[in-house]
């Protein structure tokens, strides 16, 4: 029988990526996908229930709850899904390896690359959440946190990503306003999934950053996105993080992510030639394949 691993907040984007890349990247593993809709995890009595019955070998816990406005909004029920519950899972797989999905979110941006080893310093809720989470996951050396920033891709009814955010905008009539002085390092959920399914095959626990090889701002983000999206041509507004009056947010969080990239056999793909390698080679701009020409 191949062992077991548990995939939770497969409604989510990169949850929902990990079950569509299994059959690729890990077909050494049963992968059991947890919606919220097949458990409340936030239910410790009936989790633990699944995993006596599941069994798992493995964990990678993806569910959150990531919209930073909505952690902001309701801090209570960030803390106990982001904290509380990860703790809890990481405590139920205690024996087994759990790779914990977190954030760059961690960091107050007025630096840029970070590396593993820079001081976080978390300047919203939703960092703040995540930071706490990777503490108690990581008192476990069998354990791993991985810090992602900005995920692309495609979700069961386009709600998920920042780049379907964009067009529902737009589509609803509305103009879209990018900093031109906010970075991100955004990476495709395909890219994301296949690095970590490597790195759980690699059984390297540890802290890592996962992001993409290019630091971009969000207008240049918006402007490389037009080739596949001209929907979005003439709906795209260039702003400064000046003008920003919600929860507060980094103005740079590329991430050094050569730890990783050691690790992996595939280079980690810059999001301006993913979408133009995809679109030269005719292929799905969200697939799960990461294109390494």
């Amino acid at each position: 029988m191949k062992p077991r691993v548990i995939v939770t907040g497969t409604a989510g984007l990169i949850g929902q990526y990990f079950v569509k890349s299994a059959t690729r990247w890990a077909p050494g593993w049963e992968v059991c996908g947890l919606s919220r809709a097949d458990l409340d995890l936030t239910d410790h009595a009936a989790t633990e229930q699944v995993w006596q019955r599941l069994k798992p070998n493995a964990v990678i816990h993806c569910a959150a709850v990531s919209r930073t406005t909505e952690c902001e909004r309701n801090p209570h029920v960030a803390r106990r899904m982001n904290v509380d519950t990860t703790a809890y899972l990481a405590r139920l797989s205690r024996d087994i390896p759990f790779i914990f999905l977190s954030s760059g979110e961690v960091f107050d941006g007025k630096a840029g690359w970070y590396q593993e080893t820079d001081e976080p310093h978390p300047i919203n809720i939703y960092g703040k959440t995540k930071l706490e989470a990777e503490q108690r996951v990581l008192e476990n050396p069998r354990h791993t946190a991985v810090r992602i920033v900005l995920t692309a891709g495609a979700s069961q009814y386009g709600d998920r990503s920042f780049v379907e955010d964009m067009c529902r905008s737009v589509k609803n009539g509305k103009q879209v306003t990018l900093y031109g002085d906010e970075f991100r390092c955004p990476l495709p959920a395909g890219a994301i999934t296949r690095s970590v399914w490597e790195l759980l095959d690699q059984d390297a626990p540890g802290l890592y950053h996962l992001g993409g090889g290019e630091r971009l701002s969000r207008w240049e983000i918006g402007q490389a996105l037009l080739q596949w999206y001209p929907e979005l041509q003439g709906h795209l507004v260039e702003g400064s993080a000046g003008e920003h009056s919600g929860a507060s947010r980094p103005a740079d969080l590329s991430l050094d992510c050569e730890k990783i990239q050691a690790l992996l056999s595939f280079p980690i793909p810059g999001f301006r030639s993913w979408l133009k390698d995809r679109k030269r080679q005719g292929i799905d701009v969200w697939d799960y394949e990461p294109s390494v020409s």
